[in-house]
């Protein structure tokens, strides 16, 4: 029939049933007359998978390491007359984007920073967004 049908139970080892009617004769938690290993027996088909093994319908997502812009480029100095740079480093709502989204470096964050508060000073970019 099923192979996860969980009225299904386990195969009883030779001389284990009882008189004539083919059911296991495992009356205890422990099985017929011994340790099974698993203090209620052997686990059904349909049960819970032990920890470690496989997990169905989760998907293996490997993130990518980002890396920082300016590292790569070896840039010494952030440019606040840039804005068209700086604006890839602010939100819509005039909000600067910290380093676990953009992927900069600790040094170069705090340098955009500087950056972008002296752009936003002298009206390059926008503190705010439009309302």
């Amino acid at each position: 029939m099923a192979e996860n049908d969980p009225q299904q139970q386990a195969p009883a080892p030779a001389g284990a049933t009882s008189a004539g009617s083919g059911a296991p004769a495992s009356v205890g938690p422990s099985g017929p007359g011994g340790f099974s290993g698993r203090p209620g027996g052997p686990r059904p088909q349909g049960g819970p998978r032990p920890p470690g093994g496989p997990k169905r319908g989760k998907r293996n997502f490997v993130r990518k390491k980002k890396v920082c812009r300016f590292c790569v480029d070896k840039v010494d100095l952030i440019d606040y007359k840039k804005a068209d740079v700086l604006s890839s480093f602010i939100q819509d709502r005039g909000r600067i984007l910290p380093r676990r989204m953009t992927g900069t470096c600790a040094r170069h964050q705090r340098w955009l920073t500087v950056a972008i508060k002296r752009a936003q000073n002298i009206a390059l970019l926008p503190f705010a967004a439009e309302l």
